[in-house]
């Protein structure tokens, strides 16, 4: 038997399953990890931390499996995350600056009034504080010279290998706005924006590059490192996904809506284009992401005193409809495909009639919408979608998966699986060792419940109310 050890080192939580080459889990383990906001838009994580909560749960992995069937390691990661270092010592110069973290938003509105256009034309990408140039920037200037920098594989895969590689998978490297997505390498006019020099990044690897082996302590010594991907790539490649065919939609803190375009280098407004994994040929995507989904459930709770999304749910399920009341969870702006840092968040359609349990439907409402916006925006004329495939914990809710389903009028597959991404990355890993290791499977089907009139008149009240939000 052949096992992958994988592990996805996410925002919140460090978690490492053993895997077989037919599918099977065969052991997991998971830590929770700290992040906190120093200041109104700063968030950040500690190096240290996530590398010992990685080193752990990998441990604690490999302890419950035999030894000489472990084939090698497979890593995702937390996409445009950003960590700097000393290349001698390896202590870290700073905190992780996290995705969410947005201080770098004056200058990126700055930036983009001269090379918006440009940095998009190149990378595929807005130029927005959410990706990792700016922050990178942030960080060498409050260290001292010599400090490397890297996303948050770069960081583990340094760790890992005893500091003796220092490199970047090319799907988290078109994440940065650094890396030209026609040649897959750093632009230099790129650096130039940002003022990043070149011997500060590591140096771009396939997603199943040369990676090195384990040279760390808490590890054996010498098991291969044999894939890394960010973590909404790994979603998409666990779904069987690459080619147009399929689309996923992934529900956690925010949603990342993907559709692999196999070869071709696509672009749409208002979605990025990004690098899904690199093998023997790149595969692109088109993807856009929404900042509050999961969290718009936890504030919507909040708000109403009610103990968790599980129990609004509940609440909300007491009601055939939201009745007219609108959210639009805009409270750090709006991302894809909007991109609108000045939208703020709403409650509209409030009538006398209205009480908690509406307010409660038009969370579940706002988050299906949001990723329907997305989901549209990557459709060419004429185009329409035939299935989402759905991943991440707030599928479990009945009541949001329907609510999706009308709100894009296509059937939602579910996948029980709650580590999609972990298959991912895996199956890139045994790839390297001719095992194909199957997509994961789905637990149900949701189909639309809606008519065309009703899903129009629904998507007309979420703009009316988008409107208002970005007004």
């Amino acid at each position: 038997m052949s096992i992958v050890i994988a592990l996805d080192e996410g925002t919140t939580n460090a978690k490492a399953v053993a895997i077989d080459g037919d599918g099977r889990v065969l052991a997991h383990a998971s830590r929770g990890l700290g992040i906190r906001n120093t200041a109104p838009g700063w968030t950040e994580q500690d190096a240290l931390e996530i590398w010992e909560a990685s080193v752990e749960v990998l441990a604690r992995v490999l302890a419950q499996v035999p030894a000489d069937e472990v084939i090698g390691l497979a890593i995702s990661n937390q996409r445009e995350s950003v960590v700097a270092w000393d290349p001698v010592t390896g202590a870290p110069a700073g905190p992780v600056l996290s995705w969410q973290d947005t201080r770098t938003a004056d200058r990126c509105a700055a930036l983009a009034q001269v090379h918006g256009d440009r940095v998009l034309d190149l990378t595929g990408l807005p130029l927005d504080p959410m990706f990792s140039a700016p922050k990178m920037a942030w960080l060498l200037e409050q260290a001292p010279d010599g400090t490397v920098v890297g996303t948050v594989d770069s960081w583990l895969v340094w760790c890992l290998t005893g500091g003796s590689r220092h490199v970047i998978e090319a799907g988290n490297a078109s994440r940065t706005l650094l890396m030209d997505l026609a040649t897959l390498d750093w632009h230099p006019e790129l650096l130039g924006v940002f003022g990043i020099p070149r011997e500060a990044l590591p140096e771009i690897v396939a997603s199943n590059g040369d990676l090195g082996s384990t040279a760390c302590d808490g590890l054996p010594a010498g098991i291969p490192i044999l894939a890394v991907m960010a973590d909404s790539h790994a979603a998409l490649r666990g779904h069987g996904g690459g080619e147009p065919g399929v689309v996923k939609a992934t529900y956690g803190t925010g949603s990342s809506v993907m559709q692999g375009t196999g070869a071709q280098l696509r672009r749409r407004p208002g979605v990025a284009t990004t690098l899904a994994w690199l093998d023997d040929r790149p595969v692109y995507a088109l993807e856009g992401n929404i900042r509050y989904s999961g969290s718009a459930l936890d504030w919507t709770a909040r708000l109403l005193g009610v103990a968790d999304a599980r129990s609004l749910g509940a609440l909300a399920a007491t009601v055939d409809d939201a009745d007219g009341v609108v959210l639009v969870p805009a409270f750090g702006g709006l991302g894809a495909p909007h991109w609108d840092p000045t939208a703020v968040g709403t409650l509209t359609g409030l009538g006398a009639g209205s009480g908690p349990a509406q307010v409660a439907r038009a969370a579940f409402d706002a988050v299906a919408h949001q990723v329907a916006d997305v989901a549209e925006a990557m459709l060419a004329e004429g185009e329409a979608l035939e299935a989402v495939r759905a991943d991440g914990g707030a599928t479990a809710s009945e009541l949001l998966m329907q609510t999706q389903a009308d709100a894009l009028g296509c059937e939602v597959v579910v996948v029980g699986e709650a580590d999609v991404a972990l298959r991912g990355v895996a199956a890139v890993a045994f790839a390297q060792r001719g095992i194909a290791l199957p997509a994961a499977a789905a637990s149900r089907t949701h189909r639309p419940s809606y008519s065309a009139q009703e899903r129009e008149a629904a998507r007309a009240r979420w703009r009316a109310a988008l409107d208002r939000s970005k007004a």
